[in-house]
Parts: C-alpha cells; sequence; structure tokens
C-alpha cells in the first residue's frame, strides 16, 4: 500500500515540477532516494512518465496523464496539453516554440517559450498573424474546409512583405504541399526577419483548433533546418492532437479537408 502511494506522490510531483529528477524529487518529498527511484521506474514502466530530452536523470509526464485527467474532467486546457510537448520541442532544438489559436482571418499568439539563444524571434503574446502569410496561419488553414478556405480567398490576400502569396491559386498549391508534408513553412512572408515552421493541431471532431510552430530568424532557417523542424514540430502537433481526443485515420495529412 505504501508503495502504492509513494508511487502517485511521486507522479503529482513530477507533474508539478517537471523536468525533474530523483534527488529533488526525494528531497521535496522525504522520501529515501530508494524509495523515490522504485517509484519513478514503476511509473515509467506503466508509460507515466518518460525521460525528458531522453535523459533517464530527469522526467516529465506522458500524455497518458493528461488524457486520464481530461476524462476525469470532461476537459482539457490546450495549454495544459501542449506545454509539456512545446518544451519537449524545444529542449530538443533549443529553437523559440509557439502555440497560437486560430481567431477570424488571423491566428493569435497564446504561449511562448524562448531559445536560449542571443538571437532570436521575440512576439509578444496576443500577437496576431495574418492567416496566409504565417506558417502558424496556413497550418491551421490548409486543415480548414473547402468553405473556409475559399471565404478567406474571397476577402483578398494582403502583402506585408515581397515573399507574401497574394495569388490564390497559389495559396492553394502551398496548402495542398502543406498537406501532403504535414507542415508550413513561412520564409519572410509577413516580416522578412521572420521565418518559421508549424503543423496544425486538431481537436476530436478533426477541426484545426490550433497550431504549433518553431521560429527564428530567417538568417538560421536553412533548408535543412526546415525539413528537420518541420518534422519535429509536426510530430508534436499530432501527440498534442492526440491528447486532445484526434485520431488521425492513417495518412499523413489527416482527413481530405480543402482538397
Amino acid at each position: 500500500m505504501q508503495s502504492v502511494l509513494n508511487a502517485l506522490r511521486v507522479l503529482e510531483e513530477v507533474a508539478a515540477r517537471q523536468p525533474i529528477g530523483v534527488a529533488d524529487l526525494a528531497r521535496s518529498l522525504e522520501l529515501p532516494k530508494s524509495s523515490a527511484q522504485r517509484a519513478l521506474r514503476t511509473l515509467h514502466e506503466a508509460g507515466w512518465i518518460r525521460p525528458a530530452a531522453g535523459e533517464v536523470t530527469r522526467w516529465v509526464v506522458t500524455t497518458k496523464a493528461l488524457q486520464v485527467g481530461r476524462r476525469a474532467t470532461g476537459e482539457l486546457s490546450l495549454r495544459d496539453v501542449a506545454l509539456p510537448l512545446m518544451e519537449e520541442l524545444r529542449r530538443r532544438i533549443d529553437e523559440t516554440v509557439h502555440l497560437t489559436v486560430p481567431d477570424g482571418d488571423r491566428v493569435v499568439l497564446i504561449e511562448r517559450l524562448e531559445t536560449s539563444k542571443p538571437v532570436r524571434i521575440i512576439l509578444a503574446l496576443g500577437t496576431q498573424l495574418p492567416i496566409h502569410a504565417s506558417a502558424n496561419g496556413k497550418a491551421v488553414l490548409a486543415a480548414c474546409s473547402a468553405e473556409v478556405i475559399a471565404r478567406h480567398l474571397d476577402a483578398g490576400l494582403e502583402g506585408f512583405t515581397d515573399s507574401t502569396i497574394t495569388d490564390g491559386e497559389r495559396l492553394l498549391a502551398e496548402l495542398a504541399l502543406i498537406r501532403e508534408r504535414g507542415y508550413a513553412t513561412n520564409g519572410g512572408e509577413w516580416r522578412d526577419d521572420v521565418s518559421a515552421v508549424a503543423a496544425a493541431v486538431r481537436d476530436e471532431s478533426g477541426a484545426p483548433v490550433a497550431s504549433i510552430s518553431v521560429n527564428m530568424p530567417t538568417s538560421r532557417m536553412t533548408r535543412e533546418a526546415s525539413v528537420a523542424y518541420g518534422a519535429l514540430v509536426s510530430e508534436t502537433a499530432q501527440q498534442v492532437s492526440a491528447a486532445l481526443g484526434h485520431a488521425r485515420p492513417g495518412g499523413a495529412g489527416g482527413p481530405a479537408v480543402g482538397r
């Protein structure tokens, strides 16, 4: 019985202070280090926690804990789901990670995790990005229905830089490419100095409810970086979507929306 209680206490402490190592856990819970280590091993084997950034010395909760919480409360905050996975993404690549939600013809920045690099992209929370001229926006738009996309095209495509796509046919081709590869790119289309890759987050119904992006100065976004980070941000968005209840039907592009 005591070992079960210890495991539950350790799980709660990991969730509250992740990433955290065994020494800090033992100290904060006033447990012998051996007891904390046994509880961590049990939770890991059961799928409740995992090593942070591949390091067995520090631990974070998995989406299993988030899914159980969702069933208990009936709902789960998008931030609660996304933040641990965004943090893991940032640790892997040390670039700024954004979470945005759609709002009309824009997407709005609601969460930001910054890189430790001295040259970085800094956008204030609440910043609105154009849906057709940002990686976050295009990721969401590509996951929308054909009717929604048509409404955005009919409203016109404002130009922000020389790289902004303002032609409807070009944008439709871009959205098809995004669905095919699973992530969107932005090479200075909103601001010349800002580049990003992003992928849509879907809810249980398959509708796009958010997007996650990796952002950096345009000078640092090489072709190789775009491909590598695009794959990672797509994986992260899929994990968040799964925690929100979205079951991918098999293909990388998800449902055949907007086609």
